[in-house]
């Protein structure tokens, strides 16, 4: 192969130089199978492979080495990270004491490329007279020189810039004497909240939590934060300290406790909720839970946590203040302030302006809301919309959907419904749990005989019926959605159904609450949604809410988290305004390890991290490679290529059928199977004249020529599966 079928390609961690194929054809499509290729370096071949190994993907760009941010308490305008010379890597500079421009000639000589001096002779990488030559620098050296290196990108091939999975982590010399916060979930996204703190022997957990899969994670149930970097260090883990019951912030404790059975502190419903779940996964009697109330102080290791009460859309939130060996650490949790809450006291703000007067050294924050201007409403603004409802629909069933553990929201319904004389009855398994807990714990009050199951709630009246239901986001099992599909078991609707559907959708799940809307109304009931009435409102602080916050805590050091980037962000530029110095606030991201000191607060490194997906039972079994595999079949299908080897003979012979799956319908589509099964036959034929016999040969010869040819006639890239059995 000459060198003009090569493209020059300097990857940016080895710094050499490599040789790839040119694809002169347009019309060859994406390759999703590469083979190894021969990578030049000097007087040594190396076989490589084209594509590099999947990792998780978290988004989070991971350090170089030794390269640290660091924010310094003292009086400087700018702080810039320094960077570590190495003497191997970094090339020196050669000073030259005729400054000349380069390739430039002395006046009056004309050279062609690459001749020598007159009279002088070199032989390859020989120096000149007097001359030093620098050391090649690789990737890495010119990279440092003015240039970020972002890790797990190649910013010279497009082929190879993908999103690594998960962080790999590096080993940077830690800091003994500094508190290592370490957020393992909960910045750059919204859930799966999970945040390490460290100090020696010593590791206190806030927050284990989960986030439900996004459309293009095919088959997936859970996604859990990955927490590789704590299983081998349980004799260090003091506990796991829980801020309020929603699942982005218990959904993945069960999963952690199986592996690491620690001691749990939360507030009573928390722990309550804990407990239901612990029971499905039948490991509550092993477990350690440990009940506290906001007020209560509890010393794990060198840690002190102190739980603060605050107001969220679930009862017995909290915030935490941690003591640690070099101040204090603020962790809000979901927060927002309301001064009008039901069945509960408003937020503490005293002790928080308590905390702020000590001194507060870091403060990490709720940032869900932080681009709302303003502040949130009071929940009891709901109750008032609610009422005005019910008396409108005073001849209609009323439907209610909501969130599970809203258990103010199902409160202001049950008030409701004792006022206007309907029974309760409730639908979907997540409200009936949490409804029960809550009733049981004391935050749901209600008379004996109110609530109704569903088949007695059937035979009463429509107007002396109120039923309260899962599914205000869409979910497509949910009960809501299950009734706008006519496939719920005892719940038909009919036009004497009056919904309310008391939730705004979640980010990405529009579409869906759209759809379940739209058949509700197609079976002619009357349905009420957030756009119409005032009937919900958030359980997360406005950016007047969080400039209150940082008033009252004062922090030194400031850490905006629960959030995606946009909101991390406009957080960061609300602590600018509260006077927190630019130098002082971090902008987060999962696996990395920012190190607390009295005077600085930095980051330091990163450890692995990620999501591990859950898909039915199993639990980290499906990774990257598994979701493409699946993104590719649900958008281009499956050929399946049956092909037999008789070793009497030595002879290979395609089956005469060939296994379509989403790819196209056979019956209509004969002449492009019969094409398929031509390209088989040719492709075998011609392996027999080259005198391949190899089984792993054949079958990628067959499947790359069979998708070179399905590409070429349908423009889509269906995997391909050849099979050799022998007969």
């Amino acid at each position: 192969m000459t060198e003009n079928n090569f493209n020059s390609d300097f990857t940016s961690a080895l710094g050499q130089r490599q040789a790839m194929p040119k694809t002169n054809n347009a019309e060859t499509p994406p390759r999703r199978h590469f083979r190894p290729r021969k990578q030049h370096n000097q007087n040594n071949v190396v076989e490589t492979t084209e594509q590099a190994t999947p990792q998780e993907n978290t988004g989070i760009k991971s350090l170089p080495n030794k390269n640290t941010n660091t924010i310094q308490n003292a009086n400087q305008n700018a702080v810039q990270a320094p960077v570590q010379q190495n003497p191997v890597v970094q090339a020196p500079v050669q000073q030259n004491p005729v400054a000349q421009a380069p390739n430039q000639q002395p006046a009056g000589q004309t050279r062609t490329p690459n001749q020598q001096p007159a009279g002088q002779t070199r032989t390859p990488n020989q120096q000149l007279a007097g001359q030093t030559r620098a050391p090649k620098q690789n990737g890495l050296a010119r990279n440092l020189q003015g240039k970020t290196h972002q890790a797990g990108v190649n910013n010279n091939n497009p082929r190879r810039n993908y999103t690594p999975q998960r962080n790999k982590p590096f080993s940077p010399v830690f800091n003994d004497k500094a508190v290592k916060i370490i957020p393992l979930g909960g910045i750059g996204e919204i859930g799966k909240n999970m945040t390490v703190y460290e100090y020696e022997n010593d590791i206190i957990i806030v927050d284990c939590g989960l986030i439900f899969p996004d459309s293009d994670m095919h088959g997936i149930d859970l996604v859990l934060p990955d927490y590789t970097y704590l299983k081998d260090k349980k004799d260090k883990i003091r506990g796991v300290v829980l801020t309020h019951g929603h699942e982005d912030h218990i959904g993945a404790l069960p999963y952690f406790l199986k592996d690491l059975n620690v001691p749990v502190y939360g507030t009573n419903l928390t722990i309550g909720l804990v407990k239901g779940k612990l029971t499905e996964h039948r490991i509550l009697k092993s477990s350690k839970l440990n009940v506290v109330k906001a007020g209560d102080t509890i010393k794990l290791g060198v840690f002190s946590v102190e739980f603060i009460g605050v107001n969220h859309s679930i009862p017995d939130a909290v915030s935490l203040a941690i003591s640690t060996p070099v101040g204090m650490v603020v962790q809000t949790g979901d927060f927002k302030v309301d001064y009008t809450p039901i069945n509960e006291k408003p937020i503490d703000l005293i002790r928080f302006a308590e905390k702020g007067a000590a001194g507060v050294r870091l403060l990490l924050s709720d940032s869900t809301n932080a681009e709302r201007p303003g502040s949130t409403s009071s929940e009891s603004i709901v109750g008032k919309s609610f009422d005005a409802l019910f008396a409108r629909a005073t001849k209609k069933r009323i439907i209610i959907a909501t969130f599970a553990s809203n258990a103010y929201r199902v409160q202001q319904i049950v008030n409701l419904a004792i006022k206007y004389n309907r029974k309760v009855a409730v639908s979907g398994r997540s409200m009936e749990n949490v409804s029960e807990i809550a009733r049981n714990l004391g935050y749901l009050h209600a008379p004996a005989d109110l609530f109704v199951d569903i088949d007695k709630a059937n035979r009463l009246n429509p107007e002396n019926v109120v039923i309260v239901t899962t599914g205000s986001q869409g979910e497509p099992m949910a009960a809501l959605s299950r009734m706008a599909a006519d496939n719920h078991r005892k719940i038909k609707l009919s036009p004497d159904d009056f919904i309310i559907i008391s939730a705004k959708p979640v980010p990405g799940n529009e579409k869906s609450v759209s759809r379940v809307i739209n058949s509700l109304l197609k079976a002619g009931a009357e349905v009420v949604y957030d756009t119409v009435e005032k009937i919900h409102v958030s359980g997360h602080a406005c950016a007047d809410e969080l400039r209150l916050m940082l008033n009252l805590t004062k922090p030194q050091f400031f850490l905006p988290v629960h959030g995606e980037q946009r909101q991390l962000l406009k957080h960061a530029e609300l602590g600018y305004e509260m006077g927190i110095a630019k130098e002082n606030v971090l902008i987060g991201s999962i696996g990395t390890v920012y190190e607390l000191t009295e005077n600085s607060f930095k980051r330091a490194g990163i450890v692995t991290s990620g999501r591990t997906f859950v898909d039915g039972l199993g639990v980290g079994d499906v990774g990257s490679v598994v979701l493409r595999d699946r993104k590719h079949l649900s958008e281009d299908g499956l050929i399946i290529v049956t092909i037999t080897y008789d070793p009497s003979t030595g002879a290979f012979t395609p089956a005469k059928d060939v296994v379509s799956r989403g790819f196209v319908y056979v019956k209509e589509s004969a002449t492009i199977m019969q094409a398929t099964r031509q390209n088989i036959v040719d492709t075998i034929e011609k392996c027999d004249f080259d005198n391949v016999s190899d089984w792993a040969t054949i079958r990628t010869r067959v499947r790359d020529s069979l998708s070179h040819m399905i590409y070429q006639k349908t423009k889509r890239n269906p995997m391909i599966l050849p099979i050799i059995t022998e007969v």
